[in-house]
Parts: C-alpha cells; sequence; structure tokens
C-alpha cells in the first residue's frame, strides 16, 4: 500500500484545521506542504488559492455566525486588495526568489500560529483610510504573487495596531483571504490557464474536512498548543528547504 497520499491528506487537514481555527485559509502551509513534495511553484500557487477558498469562506462562516464580524473592519482593507491581488496573479517571479519570499511568509506565519495575542481592555483604534488602503494594496500584491491569502500578514497588523479584537480579528482575515484568493486565482487564470494536478484534489477535500473542523471549534475558543507546535516545526522544515534549496 503506498502510505504517501494518506499521510498528505492528513498533513493537509491538520493544517487546515489549525489555520482555520484562527481565522486563515493555510495557503502558506499547504504551500509548505508542496514545497517538501518537490512540487514546482507553478503548480503549487493556483492548488494552494483553490484550497484557500473552501477553508478561509467556512471559516468566516463560524466567525460570522459567532456574531465577530464587523464590516468596517473589513471595508478599508478589501478596496485595494482585490485589483492588487488581480495585479500579482498575473505577475511571475523567477523561482529562486518567489521561494525566498515564500519562506519568509511561512516564518511569519509560524510566529502567528505560537505567539498568542491578548485582547486589549482598551476600545478599538479607528483605522487610518490611507493606512487600510495601504496595508491591503501591499498585501494583496504579495497574496496575488505567491498565491497565499495575506491572512498571515493583516491579522498581526490589526491586532498590533489594536485596531480590533482578537475574534474580529480571525473574521476579517478570513474574508479577506478569500477575496484575495478569488481574485488571485481569476489572474492567474487570466495569465496562463486553469491547471489542478490530479494528484492534488485529493488534497482540496482534506482542506474542506479540516477547514469545516477548525472553523467551528475556533469560533468556540478551541485551542490545542500541541498541535500548533507541531505544525509549526513542519512549517520550519519547510521554510528551511525553500531558503536553501
Amino acid at each position: 500500500m503506498d502510505y504517501i497520499p494518506i499521510l498528505l491528506f492528513f498533513l493537509f487537514a491538520i493544517v487546515a484545521f489549525m489555520y482555520s481555527s484562527v481565522g486563515h485559509g493555510g495557503a502558506s502551509g499547504y504551500l509548505a506542504i508542496m514545497a517538501m513534495a518537490g512540487i514546482t511553484p507553478l503548480m503549487m500557487k493556483q492548488s494552494a488559492l483553490i484550497m484557500n477558498l473552501a477553508v478561509s469562506l467556512f471559516s468566516f462562516i463560524g466567525f460570522y455566525r459567532a456574531g465577530f464580524f464587523r464590516v468596517k473592519l473589513f471595508i478599508p482593507f478589501m478596496a485595494a486588495s482585490i485589483p492588487m491581488a488581480f495585479w500579482g496573479g498575473t505577475m511571475n517571479l523567477p523561482d529562486s526568489i518567489y521561494k525566498k519570499i515564500l519562506a519568509v511568509c511561512i516564518f511569519i506565519s509560524i510566529i502567528r500560529l505560537l505567539y498568542q495575542f491578548e485582547d486589549s481592555k482598551e476600545p478599538n483604534r479607528e483605522i487610518p483610510l490611507w493606512a487600510g488602503l495601504f496595508s491591503g494594496g501591499s498585501i494583496g500584491l504579495l497574496s496575488g504573487l505567491l498565491g497565499i491569502g495575506g491572512g498571515i500578514i493583516l491579522s498581526p497588523l490589526m491586532l498590533l495596531m489594536r485596531w480590533s479584537k482578537l475574534k474580529e480579528t480571525a473574521a476579517v482575515s478570513a474574508l479577506f483571504i478569500f477575496v484575495n484568493s478569488v481574485s488571485g486565482l481569476y489572474g492567474q487564470i487570466q495569465k496562463g490557464g486553469f491547471y489542478l494536478p490530479k494528484d492534488l484534489q485529493i488534497a482540496v477535500l482534506a482542506t474542506i474536512i479540516g477547514g469545516l473542523l477548525g472553523s467551528y471549534f475556533g469560533s468556540q475558543k478551541f485551542n490545542n498548543k500541541t498541535l500548533k507546535y507541531l505544525l509549526a516545526l513542519g512549517l520550519t522544515i519547510a521554510g528551511l528547504k525553500l531558503l536553501f534549496t
């Protein structure tokens, strides 16, 4: 029996579970798994964005139904991110540069997974329009370029700037990831067509299952430190592989 597909199924499901529990789509994690499996960047981008769509949507629905979504927090970032994600999706990077930038994003995602932000007791700060547009556009461009949703960058920014609380951030981040993934994927399709390898189609099913479970437990204050540490270890190995190969 070939155990590799089974192992990959569980790896993708675990990544989807952990990321969706904090309002993320998990693209950086899926890209890390695909990098370790030796899949080329061209095949990685669209595959990761497709997985992102389902997981981020499930995550958003979970936090929305729990009453944590604030549309006024979402709009400033969305307005600039959608066109920039599309533009990023039409661009090409040399594989060597792509891998290095992706590795940096993976290390950021590790910090986000392991660092436990605490809710501030002070009221949220207002988001300056220029800051929302600039950060949303910059993250959107990076999202389309790399094949990620951008939540791993947006959510720490929102929390550090005290623009939102933890669960509000997760809700906004999940929808931000979804719209960026749609826009970035559309840009990539316009550039070079649509392609999802057969070997990765089972990974989409795994992420759907993991995303559904993660969004439910995440919105209900679920926390599992052991899984986070194991996931962080795997992401670290993948990030180092991208940096040095």
